[in-house]
């Protein structure tokens, strides 16, 4: 199915903020949508797609992040999270730091190298990959000032394994932050083309039901 490329700048969107959710899930339940979470690592490893939408494997798994987009743009009846909000925004601010840093875009993509390995031999969701992707975001993401602080119950972001799938999620929101900064997307848009943005999300109800 053909997109349009608002269309396609909602989808990341949603892409952004499932990870967003599923983020907030780890660190307030101890665990999140597992299928999803495998389509959002796997984002990492699609980086020459034949179309932007081609990066997510299964689009009904952005189901969430799209109604997640919607409450913080102020649609009627959705619910809006403002620890989701906070991290997808914190994301694209991070992201913009990240497209000025060539070093360590290179870092990032031989970690990825490395970890698509890993991959083949272990599967997506083995601990081993995710551990490789949350120490990729150490030794990236993390190293800038600004930090993302993830609010939740101790008992879960203490379980190292937790704390390492929400790395690799972060990692993987950057993923779909870039995406959406590819095909055009700015933060003042987010901030101030609210109901550009809300439209077309509200468009991707079909193919994501």
């Amino acid at each position: 199915m053909s997109l349009t490329n608002d269309q396609n700048k909602a989808l990341a969107l949603s892409g952004l903020f499932e990870c967003c959710v599923l983020v907030d899930s780890i660190a307030r339940n101890g665990s999140c949508d597992h299928d999803a979470q495998n389509v959002l690592i796997e984002s990492l490893f699609n980086t020459n797609p034949n179309h932007a939408q081609d990066i997510y494997s299964d689009l009904h798994a952005l189901k969430k992040g799209q109604q997640a987009l919607l409450g913080c743009l102020g649609e009627s009846g959705v619910d809006a999270n403002p620890q989701v909000l906070r991290y997808a925004l914190a994301l694209l601010h991070l992201q913009q730091k990240l497209s000025k840093q060539s070093d360590m875009l290179s870092l990032i993509g031989n970690k990825l190298e490395l970890a698509s390995n890993q991959v083949s031999h272990f599967g997506i969701d083995h601990e081993n990959v995710i551990a490789n992707l949350a120490s990729t975001y150490q030794e990236s993401i993390s190293t800038f000032n600004m930090r993302i602080q993830v609010s939740g119950h101790a008992r879960h972001l203490q379980v190292e394994h937790n704390a390492a799938k929400i790395r690799a999620l972060l990692l993987a929101g950057i993923r779909s932050a870039t995406l959406w900064r590819q095909l055009g997307g700015h933060r003042w848009q987010f901030l101030f083309g609210k109901g550009k943005i809300r439209k077309s999300a509200k468009s991707l109800n079909s193919i994501l039901i």
